[in-house]
């Protein structure tokens, strides 16, 4: 056992990988035939003398136990290690199974080397070729019969020199052990003959207590009852997951429950009390596997009422997590460290969630709208102004840094040129911004220069735009976050048109000055909490209107050229979408991404605070880019009907490649086009400036007059929180 855990422990190393397999092979087949040789001695033993009906001595009791001791190590090893053998086993058959084929390779070649024809030649050559094929696949029984079969045939007319022979028995008669050792150590280690040789036990036990060194041994007598315990309270609860049939007509039913009813068994000077002892375990198991895992803590807290509820164990309250564990990353470490944060995590539009773009750890980080609101809970709603106020500082300084790009003169001159350049041929494409343009601006930014991690201008200005994008991305989830708090808060009341007046109440039944003031902080609350979730304040909007004047300046005319760089920018950003999602696939994972919906978010705010909906529209972009790309498809596939009868394979590989890139060039187009189409509709993207002016100015006419038809008095703007 120590030899098997020392050569299971050793790190693997690739040098010596065979050396390593052939050790691993030796340890096990050794074991195993332990194990044989330990059965075969206790139940020959046993049963001779049974069957001459002579006593045993005590001494020889107590040996053939310690025998049975030792079996049952054996299976508990391999058991114990039954991840690390399987693992092996696989590798280990392969292994024999190429020294097998070596072997069998080298008659081969002999017999086709021999020019005498002969049909039992042939039949031997047949049978050579039958086994290598056949070792050539999974170690199953049949396929080593086939081969055993095959061999017998193939071994004929001294195809295998004596010094060959053997070696390769050996082989097959190992690959026979290691393809089938969890059912042979099982069937070897298997002591059910026991139950006719009962009268040991007693003498077994006696000296297991006198020997105090050894009353380990005991807790073997409970351990099975308990595990079985928490098999079946992990198995009820987890029954959706269907992991076996509980079906109590086909695999019968044991009431385990029968075991807690029994009174504390008497064991010499102790007494051992099964329920307290199965108690006892699980409640320690529960614990620590919640302390490990505390997302699993309702799981356990459910395995303890139905351990309650079935076998009447009065189990201990773990009092675990202390805390809400569906906080994730706190809105302040969120707020206070905004710039951090949308570099780091990718948006997505649809489901409402951050992703973390990449970590050292296994597993990402998530944040949705359950998080905001657990934290908003945690801090208090006007955590949620603080948060507005520190995004809009950063914003500030994003978009003085996406100025000085706009007002660059390389870019500048290029956007002139292409606005002009699109007036000019927009009656001859159909009023469709040419997509061979875009190509042209992207290549035109790179030969500007590139960063060391090859990133050119444009794809910093994209990572500019996404950043903005992810800053709104969480504002909207604040805002989500803000509601979803407040609907859970005052989701207790019954009635929310109806609400009473409790201060009222409490002045007509005469009560105490401090239960009026509590009244108060009451209805105060219930009025806060009904107008939170029945309207939730328009943040997009405020930081719109905060924005957009200063945009449209005259002294800011070099934004206005922002709607023809769109075009590549979308193409950048395909590019880099596509690149993302191929490297899901690969095994170094650096740089994967399955959403980045910010990039959509910024575009969509920045057209709208530019007011250049309409002239990004004029553009038909989208239209351009699916038109080019349809008319490339059909080409291909024209090709492909014209090459299929010529049969070159190579060429129609190539053309299938083509046609799949520009099949998820176009699917990511219309995925950035849907995206987009979502954001503008946070932005009113149905109205202009002016109308948007105009709506404004007409209810605040309506409000005058209604205010002068009434008392002479204008009702002020509610104060939102």
């Amino acid at each position: 056992m120590m030899k098997m855990e020392s050569i299971l422990s050793k790190e693997q190393r690739m040098d010596k990988f065979a050396e390593d397999l052939t050790n691993r092979c030796n340890v096990f087949i050794q074991g195993f035939l332990y194990a044989y040789s330990i059965s075969t001695i206790i139940k020959t033993t046993m049963n001779l003398y049974m069957s001459m009906q002579k006593p045993m001595t005590k001494t020889s009791v107590k040996a053939l136990c310690r025998l049975v001791e030792l079996l049952k190590a054996i299976e508990h090893m391999f058991y114990r290690r039954s991840m690390v053998v399987a693992d092996s086993v696989s590798h280990i058959t392969q292994h024999l199974q190429h020294q097998a084929l070596n072997s069998i390779s080298v008659a081969k070649k002999r017999v086709i080397s021999d020019k005498k024809y002969s049909e039992q030649r042939l039949d031997v050559l047949s049978a050579l070729v039958l086994a290598e094929n056949t070792l050539n696949g999974p170690s199953t029984r049949q396929r080593r019969l086939i081969v055993s079969l095959a061999l017998s045939v193939g071994t004929q007319m001294k195809t295998f020199k004596d010094e060959e022979l053997f070696p390769l028995q050996v082989v097959m008669k190992k690959l026979d052990l290691i393809s089938e050792l969890r059912e042979r150590v099982q069937t070897q280690c298997d002591c059910c003959f026991l139950y006719w040789h009962r009268a040991v036990f007693p003498i077994y036990l006696d000296d297991v207590y006198e020997n105090a060194v050894d009353a380990a041994r005991l807790h073997h007598l409970l351990d099975k009852l308990c595990k079985e315990i928490e098999k079946d309270l992990r198995l009820s609860v987890h029954t959706h997951l269907k992991l076996d049939d509980r079906n109590p007509f086909k695999v019968g039913m044991k009431d385990l429950a029968l075991f807690f009813s029994l009174n504390p068994i008497r064991f010499f000077n102790r007494f051992i009390d099964i329920r307290a002892y199965v108690t006892h375990y699980l409640d320690k198991t529960f614990y620590n596997l919640t302390t490990v895992a505390l997302h699993d803590w309702a799981t356990y807290s459910e395995m303890r009422n139905l351990a309650t509820q079935r076998y009447g164990l009065v189990m201990t309250e773990a009092h675990l997590p202390s805390q809400t564990l569906e906080q994730g990353l706190d809105v302040l470490e969120i707020m206070r460290n905004i710039h951090i944060f949308v570099s780091r995590y990718l948006y997505n539009l649809n489901n409402q969630i951050f992703i973390e773009r990449t970590s050292n750890n296994k597993h990402l980080n998530t944040i949705n709208i359950r998080h905001i609101a657990n934290s908003i809970r945690t801090h208090g709603t006007g955590i949620m102004n603080t948060t507005v106020n520190f995004t809009y500082q950063f914003l500030k300084k994003k978009f003085y840094i996406f100025s000085q790009f706009m007002y660059d003169e390389h870019i500048k001159s290029r956007l002139i040129k292409d606005i002009r350049f699109f007036r000019e041929v927009k009656d001859q494409n159909d009023h469709k911004y040419p997509f061979e343009r875009a190509e042209k601006f992207n290549r035109g930014i790179r030969k500007l220069g590139i960063t060391p991690e090859g990133q050119s201008y444009l794809d910093q200005f994209r990572q500019l735009i996404s950043q903005i994008g992810n800053a709104m991305g969480y504002i909207r989830m604040i805002r989500s976050g803000g509601l979803h708090c407040s609907s859970n808060a005052i989701r207790f009341v019954p009635d929310l048109e109806d609400i009473v007046n409790f201060e009222e109440l409490v002045k007509e039944e005469g009560l105490a000055e401090e239960t009026l003031k509590a009244a108060r902080h009451l209805d105060s609350v219930l009025s806060d909490h009904t107008r939170n979730s029945a309207e939730g304040t328009e943040y997009f909007k405020m930081l719109v209107d905060v924005f957009a004047p200063e945009f449209r300046r005259p002294k800011n005319i070099h934004l206005r050229n922002f709607y023809i760089i769109v075009p590549p920018l979308t193409l950048n950003f395909v590019e880099h979408s596509i690149s993302c999602k191929e490297k899901l696939n690969k095994k170094n994972k650096i740089g994967a991404a399955f959403t980045d919906d910010g990039f959509a978010m910024g575009v969509a705010y920045i057209l709208k605070l530019l007011d250049q909906y309409q002239e990004f529209d004029s553009l038909h972009w989208f239209q351009s880019v699916r038109e080019k790309y349809l008319k490339e498809i059909r080409a291909v596939a024209k090709q492909q009907n014209v090459q299929s009868a010529s049969q070159d394979e190579k060429l129609l590989q190539t053309m299938n490649l083509t046609q799949k890139r520009l099949d998820v060039c176009l699917q990511e187009f219309e995925l950035l086009y849907f995206s987009l189409s979502s954001a503008r509709i946070f932005f009113r993207a149905d109205k202009t400036a002016a109308e948007e002016n105009q709506e404004k100015k007409e209810k605040e006419e309506t409000k005058t007059s209604n205010g002068d038809l009434s008392d002479g008095t204008v009702s002020a703007d509610p104060v939102v929180k």
